[in-house]
């Protein structure tokens, strides 16, 4: 022992203990000298520890004794913390025993708990003496003497400030020292109070300072579980099971307690973790939640199996998936995204994808939506393994009955799709069709009519924009666009090309609107405004706020600056780069103009970011090099490259060499690389002299489809006719010497589409070969007849050819006349319609007879087709012949023509007259095609009066009803008069009559139904004014074919005006409708007779009417609101039922009488009865229909004409003297009709008087040819009265 340094110590205790007053200074300085000393003290030890021991304590004796008098309790810092550092010094010395009286150890204890809150201060000169005092009181384990003297109020405070002053930064051996003595103390004896400090430390998160006293809590719990966890389990248990009996406010985080725990001593919890079963079935929602979140964030601790170790807790767990509350089954579904990523291939989550699965479809919008999220998350996070199933049930989403769960549904698989393209540009994963499928379903949201989000104005920018990664490259950009084709079907094509068709108009308009820009000086202002505003206004259209579009356009035109319209122009050129082009574009508008949002939206739409020339250039490069063979790819390239030529053909431009060697090279020829250049031959420009020869051979080789695009092809490439005349005599020699007939035949008539004067002069050729050779042929010539594949003979086939090549002869393009006469094809058609030959005569065989339904068909499609531009010189007995293909023997015919009709219908191609096949279809024997043929008729309803009223509010056809779906009626009704199986005259039955006119009924009722007019009360008034108005203008008239018919006629209108009327609950009277209706006069003429309306009487029609009622209801849930009330008791699905009689005999199913629908000698058969499904009718239907027309439809419909001779050549109807012809014109209430087709009656209150219309023949064929215009000047004609 340094015997210096302890007589040091001596003598600074003596000098301190005899200061009365001593100054801070003075002490200061002692105590330092004194700590000095200490440091050079050792324990005793050895033979001589007694002896020194008892020096040494006689030597600290006088400053021991200064200390606890007066020291202890100096407030200075540093006076404090040299007494600390001597007092620890002194113990150090001393120990064992302590060298301060329990009385004073206390006061020693506090002391050294001030200086340890100072610990903190890590930037302090003194730090590291505080430092020091730890390390000796945690080596010296002195402070277990304070749970001796009773001073756990001094250890809890000690415990306190270890917390708080504890830091990040602090060196890892304090660290130790604060451990081991807060361990000492609880390995001694553990109580409640410091078991809180421990806890509420634990859960601390956030700051700095929490994080360390968290982690020192911590280490705590792992240095003491053995001794902390009988308290930690009774606390926990009791939070568990009896929350409310706990006092300690910790109850209210005993959740994240238990997390904390598990996470680093989950040894301690064995006895509490079973116990969370209870708290998932408890009543308690927000007890629930925590315990979902808790063992959600346990099953996500990858190391410890939790899910294995407690089976029944995860069974508990997984079935919250379906918990009754929402909230819990949000928070089930939010757990589950931690849990899968932690163990993407365990069995566990498979389960709990099957869990997730579930919640896609739950009833809650806000589960639905968190399913979402979460499963899109679960995807990106295991792109390779996720279920396939489950992507395509999380594409389901997007067609959600809520708009926001649709909205976010879009938001996080557009998340997906970019992150699934970046990972396969990266060779992480392989494209797959399922994730393939998300732009697929995101297409399909265009449909979506609720909300303006989904439209196809901005479904745009969404594929421009939004759609692939912006750094993805070209390339990789058009693989996906590849395989999306491939996995597409019609829809999605057909959203997409309504979005490119929206694009390409917008940027043809905006084309238009620059070069009037230009020539705007010099023109007259104010036509030029007008010009502009109906400018703008088309383009606007192509926005999701038209009207905001509108005004901003007005803006732009404003705008002096001419480097905005330059750039502008730039953008619609196909040869710059999009993105640099629209980054110049708006650079110079600039972020701070007032409408930048637009133009910046504008810029995008006249860019060509969706598809450029570097997307064809990548296309054909896939297609050169496609050496793996993959058909279905290299489909899928050439469909791709054929939907952005369609809408693009300039992108082709740059890379026509390439195209054009791909086309020649292509063996077979590639039909759509041929389509493809039909489509952009006026576009592009290729090596004429290598490609003419080329499409001539395909022309006489190729397969017929191929033939159709490469004579549009050679149309498009070359601007004279010269090419096309060596092309037709070539055809012609090709023809006479029977090569390739089919081929050549489709050459032809396609050719004769782009120049009629070209086939003209080859006519005399062809015209007599197609009927003597083909037409005129028997079957028996030709050898291997039949055709397994398509049932017909190969003479059949070459007849429906044949008759093609001559309906397209009539048909050019460009409405040119035709000079020759169209007389003998009316005659061809209608031998095929109704013999289902193509001359009288041959004689049939069975080989014959098995191919004339294909031959009717065939003729029933020309018809259709000739209808487009020839409907005026269509006979009413091939009109007639034509509709009864619905209900011709042949399912197969029958459904063909059903569809030809309803797509060209659809498309407004054909008058729409051609609606009464689907009435006549509607007693169809097969469900399916009676079921279709509702479905069509109600289209056309809705389509049709859509537009009709729209045209109507516009003025464009003011006073003209027979653009309304409701005309129709007056071609039913003769159609129904004419036909053989109208019952006797002397039939009585009303049942007979009521299913005969089961086909007017059924229309009848469409067209007053509500549900097919959306409740709109206009189109209701409407179509019941023009139907009683109808029925009225037929009693006036009489047959213009046969009139002792006159009397069925009227007897159909009594029939259907007593229908109507007793569905007219709105009180709505023929007064309130037009005063007078055009009948068509090739079917009706003026009744100058005065011939007797029908032979039945009025209570006869009703009783008609009633057995069709009461045996036929239509299902509430079809009717609106307002006329459920009154269909309350009615059946669903009735079905036709009725004595058919003997005098009626056996008649078809599927025929226009009803009592075809199955009869024998005796009555109806329970096997003949029709379900109508949902498509059934009701009394209580009163409510019109919502539909359209297209403006030549109306003009082909409304002319009312006598009977054009059919046999009249065309030559003399265009004569310099043409015939002329009335329109019958019947007013709807009384009056007296005269002979010439005029009306004479009492006036009326509007002082309407009747008009006659003369019109030439050469008028009528210019109206077909100028639909439009004509049809305005025609109207203006018409003068009601």
């Amino acid at each position: 022992m340094d015997e210096s340094a302890l007589q040091l110590v001596a003598k600074i205790g003596n000098q301190l203990r005899r200061q009365t007053r001593p100054n801070k200074d003075s002490v200061v300085k002692s105590l330092r000298e004194a700590t000095v000393a200490f440091a050079e003290l050792e324990q005793p030890s050895g033979s001589t520890k007694r002896e020194a021991t008892r020096k040494l304590e006689a030597a600290i004796e006088p400053l021991k004794e200064t200390i606890v008098k007066g020291l202890l309790r100096h407030r200075d810092k540093d006076v404090r913390l040299l007494v600390a550092i001597c007092a620890t010094e002194m113990m150090r010395l001393m120990a064992p025993e302590p060298p301060f009286d329990d009385r004073d150890l206390r006061d020693v204890f506090k002391l050294l708990v001030s200086v340890f809150a100072e610990l903190g201060d890590t930037a302090n000169s003194l730090f590291s003496k505080r430092a020091k005092i730890v390390e000796i009181v945690a080596k010296l384990k002195c402070c277990v003497i304070m749970l001796d003297i009773e001073c756990n109020d001094v250890v809890l405070d000690m415990f306190n400030t270890f917390f708080s002053v504890v830091r990040e930064n602090h060196q890892q051996t304090l660290i130790k020292d604060i451990l081991s003595i807060m361990a000492e103390i609880l390995n001694e004896e553990a109580s409640h109070p410091l078991l809180d400090v421990l806890l509420r430390n634990l859960v601390k998160d956030g700051m700095d300072t929490a994080s360390a006293s968290s982690q020192l809590a911590v280490s705590v719990i792992q240095t003491c579980a053995e001794k902390l966890e009988p308290l930690v389990c009774g606390f926990l248990t009791s939070c568990i099971l009896d929350r409310d009996a706990v006092g300690s406010e910790l109850k209210e985080f005993y959740h994240e307690i238990i997390f904390k725990i598990f996470e680093c001593a989950p040894q301690m919890l064995l006895a509490v973790i079973p116990n969370l079963t209870q708290e998932l079935l408890t009543d308690q929602v927000d007890v629930r939640i925590k315990a979902v979140k808790l063992i959600g964030k346990l099953f996500s601790l990858p190391e410890h199996h939790i899910s294995r170790k407690y089976d029944d807790l995860f069974k508990e767990f997984l079935k919250r998936f379906s918990d009754k509350s929402a909230e819990v089954r949000v928070s089930a579904l939010q757990c589950a995204r931690v849990c899968y990523v932690t163990n993407p291939s365990g069995e566990e989550s498979q389960k709990l994808l099957s869990s997730l699965e579930g919640r896609l479809r739950d009833f809650d919008d806000k589960v639905r939506t968190q399913a979402v999220i979460v499963s899109c998350d679960l995807a990106m996070s295991n792109l390779r393994y996720f279920p396939p199933k489950l992507i395509s049930q999380t594409t389901e989403r997007l067609r959600d009955k809520k708009i926001p769960i649709r909205k976010m549904a879009l938001q996080k698989l557009m998340e997906v799709y970019r992150y699934y393209c970046n990972k396969c540009s990266e060779g992480y994963i392989a494209i797959s069709d399922h994730f393939e499928q998300i732009p697929c379903k995101i297409l399909m949201l265009c449909y979506d009519k609720e909300c303006k989000e989904f439209r196809s104005q901005n479904m745009e920018l969404v594929l421009a924009e939004d759609l692939f990664p912006a750094v993805l490259s070209m390339e990789e950009r058009t693989r996906h666009w590849i395989h999306l084709f491939s996995v597409f079907t019609p829809l999605h094509l057909k959203a997409l090309n309504a979005i490119l068709s929206q694009k390409q108009r917008l940027q043809s308009e905006i084309r238009t609107y620059l070069e009037i820009r230009k020539k705007e000086k010099g023109n007259d202002p104010e036509d030029m405004q007008k010009r502009y505003k109906i400018l703008f206004l088309k383009m606007a259209v192509s926005f999701a706020d038209p009207s905001h579009a509108e005004e901003c356009f007005h803006k732009l035109n404003q705008m002096k600056v001419n480097n905005i319209f330059d750039s502008l122009a730039l953008l619609l050129d196909e040869s710059r780069d999009a993105r640099t082009t629209r980054d110049k574009f708006l650079q110079i508008i600039g972020e701070k103009h007032e409408d930048f949002e637009f133009l910046q939206t504008l810029s995008s739409k006249c860019s060509y970011n969706i598809f450029s020339s570097e997307h064809v250039r990548c296309i054909l490069d896939f297609l050169s090099s496609n050496t793996t063979g993959n058909k279905h790819l290299e489909a899928s390239c050439v469909q791709l490259l054929l939907a952005i030529t369609s809408f693009f053909p300039t992108l082709l431009r740059g890379s026509e060499t390439q195209f054009q060697m791909l086309l020649q090279g292509s063996n077979p020829i590639n039909d759509k690389l041929l389509e493809v250049l039909a489509q952009a031959g006026k576009h592009i420009s290729v090596n004429l002299s290598e490609i003419n020869p080329f499409l001539a051979r395909v022309c006489l080789e190729g397969t017929r489809s191929q033939a159709k695009y490469a004579v549009t092809a050679i149309a498009a490439l070359f601007d004279t006719s010269k090419q096309l005349s060596s092309l037709c005599k070539k055809l012609v020699e090709s023809l006479i010497s029977e090569q390739n007939i089919p081929t050549v035949l489709q050459s032809l008539g396609c050719l004769a589409q782009h120049s009629v004067s070209t086939f003209e002069s080859q006519a005399e050729e062809i015209t007599p070969y197609i009927y003597q050779n083909i037409f005129q042929v028997d079957s028996s010539d030709y050898m291997n007849s039949f055709d397994d594949a398509s049932g017909c003979s190969n003479s059949c086939k070459l007849k429906i050819y044949g008759l093609k090549t001559l309906v397209k002869s009539f048909l050019p393009h460009g409405g040119t006349r035709i000079k020759r006469q169209v007389n003998e094809l009316w005659d061809i058609l209608s031998t095929m319609l109704l013999k289902g030959e193509t001359v009288d005569s041959i004689t049939s065989c069975e080989s014959d007879k098995a191919c004339q339904p294909c031959i009717r068909l065939a003729a029933a499609k020309s018809v259709l087709r000739l209808s487009r531009k020839w409907d005026f010189h269509i006979s009413p007995e091939i009109f007639r012949l034509t509709i009864s293909m619905a209900k011709d023997d042949s399912p197969l015919v029958r459904r063909l023509f059903l569809d030809k009709t309803h797509k060209l219908l659809k498309g407004h191609a054909i008058p729409s007259r051609y609606a009464c096949a689907f009435a006549m279809a509607t007693s169809d024997c097969l469900k399916d095609l009676q079921d279709d043929s509702f479905k069509y008729m109600t289209e056309f309803i809705k389509d049709y009066s859509r537009e009709a009223q729209a045209h109507q509010i516009s003025g464009a056809q003011e006073g003209l009803m027979t653009s309304f779906p409701a005309y129709i009626v007056v071609f039913l009704i003769h159609l129904l008069a004419h036909d053989k199986d109208f019952p006797h005259e002397d039939c009585q039955d009303g049942e007979i009559y009521a299913q005969f006119c089961y086909p007017l009924f059924v229309l009848l009722r469409e067209l007053v139904n509500a549900s097919n007019g959306d409740g709109a009360l206009g189109i209701l008034k409407d179509s019941v004014l023009n139907l009683i108005c109808i029925f009225r203008a037929i009693k006036k008239a009489e047959d213009a074919i046969d009139v002792e018919k006159t009397s069925r006629l009227h007897l159909l209108a009594d029939i259907g005006h007593s229908f109507v009327t007793s569905t007219n609950r709105n009180g709505l009277s023929s007064s309130d409708g037009p005063g007078q209706i055009l009948l068509p006069s090739p079917l009706y003429k003026s009744n100058s007779r005065s011939l007797a309306q029908s032979c039945f009487d009025e209570h006869f029609v009703r009783r008609v009417v009633h057995i069709f009622k009461s045996d036929i209801s239509l299902p509430s849930s079809t009717l609106p609101k307002s006329g459920q009330k009154c269909q309350e008791n009615s059946t669903k699905s009735n079905v036709i039922k009725g004595d058919m009689g003997t005098s009626t005999g056996h008649r078809r199913k599927r025929a226009l009488s009803p009592s075809a629908l199955g009869a024998d000698g005796n009555g109806a058969s329970k096997k003949s009865e029709i379900s109508l499904g949902k498509e059934v009718v009701s009394s209580c239907d009163s409510v019109a229909t919502e539909s359209s027309l297209d403006d030549l439809n109306v003009k082909r419909n409304t002319t009312m004409t006598k009977n054009v001779n059919v046999n009249r050549s065309i030559d003399e109807e265009h004569s310099n003297h043409p015939s002329t012809f009335k329109v019958v014109c019947l007013e709807t209430d009384s009056g007296e009709t005269l002979t010439d087709g005029s009306l004479k009656g009492r006036p009326k209150q509007n002082k309407r008087t009747k008009a006659s219309v003369e019109t030439s023949v050469s008028e009528v064929l210019d109206m077909n040819d100028n639909a439009v215009a004509k049809r305005t000047r025609r109207q203006k004609k018409l003068n009601y009265v």
